[in-house]
């Protein structure tokens, strides 16, 4: 039986169209765009929210939608977001655009108990939706000397927006109906998709509370069914016992499974940890592979040529068990082989790969007792309670 007739049905629409977008300009153009072309609504849902130059940018577009009529609801992490200045936030409420915050069980200025909201979700209109790692943020956005983080998004329009609309609007306690000529708009915009440009695409959630572990289900689902070859392509990869079992069996029955890493992270400990990792992996024949250009942010897996995830998840316990996070499933040739290709072609022009040769993990017994250490701290600790430590 084949790898695509294997994935379930279940949650799948297939009315929508399916684009991957890089981060820096590529997505911050899109993202302007859209907000300018907005009509009714814009819902936006980012962890990381700043007021630098980038973020700058994107509330200047929002409070030109909010002058035309469109309701604009941000809705921000308040912890990671905390920075945003008085200033900033008067003059966003002023403008009109509804301003929220999710709130931890308990925070302080340096760390916080509880979940956090780690989507980065856009939807204009119920119709156009970018999901994917990327915050708003100087970071992920290109500037003259400092190309952006490596980080990807998927840009859908049809069916799958319309559903993320009702989750934006569920999350922020909005009850008011779409009016009938929203809805008759989104329709009559699905329906202009043409039948050979049609992909499905589902909406996977991790959220503890309401014991949602759907991302983890579809990781879970990848490394059972894959029959040929596995990518993963991840910050902070901390893959607990369960995940690194599974994906030890899929390697074990043939499977090519790499995993392309940061070469330099933005939290010094979490490379470490990651890097305490390396040696389990070659030893299961699994290909590491070090970014080397940037800081690498994206979160997005495939395998083959029939399935894509992509999204907001880390492949660690803190997304697993800690944290709100959003992916869309991709279940489509076409657009997994582009997702493949995506990944190829940062392997190819972009990565280190390690090897038992030049593992830069196993050359000194002090540095794995660090390396060791970093693991349990995090792996163990901080998938409950976050001290100082912001996964971006």
């Amino acid at each position: 039986m084949s790898s695509l007739r294997r994935i379930k049905h279940s949650g799948y629409t297939s009315c929508n169209k399916v684009q991957f977008v890089r981060g820096g300009k590529d997505y911050f153009s899109l993202l302007t765009r859209l907000i300018d072309k907005a009509l009714y609504s814009v819902h936006l849902q980012f962890y990381i929210f700043t007021d630098d130059e980038t973020g700058k940018d994107v509330i200047e577009s929002l409070k030109k939608a909010v002058a035309r009529g469109v309701q604009v609801f941000l809705h921000l992490d308040g912890f990671a977001s905390q920075h945003l200045h008085e200033k900033t936030i008067y003059d966003i409420l002023y403008s009109g655009i509804k301003l929220k915050w999710f709130e931890p069980l308990f925070r302080s200025k340096h760390f916080y108990f509880g979940r956090r909201l780690h989507h980065k979700v856009v939807v204009v209109d119920g119709f156009h939706a970018l999901v994917g790692g990327i915050n708003v943020c100087d970071r992920y956005n290109d500037l003259p000397d400092e190309p952006a983080w490596l980080d990807m998004a998927a840009y859908v329009q049809g069916e799958t927006a319309a559903l993320l609309q009702k989750i934006c609007m569920q999350m922020w306690g909005e009850r008011k109906r779409l009016s009938s000529a929203e809805i008759k708009w989104q329709q009559a915009q699905s329906e202009q998709i043409h039948h050979n440009e049609r992909v499905q695409v589902r909406i996977r959630r991790n959220d503890w509370v309401k014991r949602k572990k759907e991302v983890w289900n579809s990781y879970l689902a990848m490394f059972n069914h894959a029959e040929d070859h596995m990518t993963i392509m991840c910050s902070y990869f901390l893959p607990g016992r369960f995940f690194r079992k599974r994906l030890a069996l899929a390697a074990k029955k043939g499977v090519a499974v790499r995993v392309i890493l940061a070469g330099r992270s933005d939290i010094s400990m979490a490379k470490h940890a990651e890097r305490y990792l390396y040696d389990w992996l070659l030893r299961n024949n699994i290909e590491i592979y070090e970014y080397q250009d940037t800081v690498l942010h994206a979160k997005m897996a495939s395998y083959d040529s029939v399935w894509t995830t992509i999204g907001s998840y880390n492949v660690n316990n803190i997304s697993a068990y800690a944290s709100l996070e959003l992916n869309l499933d991709i279940k489509d040739h076409e657009a997994a082989h582009e997702a493949e290709q995506i990944m190829n072609d940062i392997i190819k022009k972009h990565c280190k790969r390690i090897t038992k040769e030049n593992n830069p993990a196993s050359k000194n017994i002090f540095r794995r007792i660090w390396q060791r250490f970093c693991y349990s701290f995090i792996n163990n600790t901080l998938n409950v309670f976050t001290f100082y430590f912001k996964q971006e």
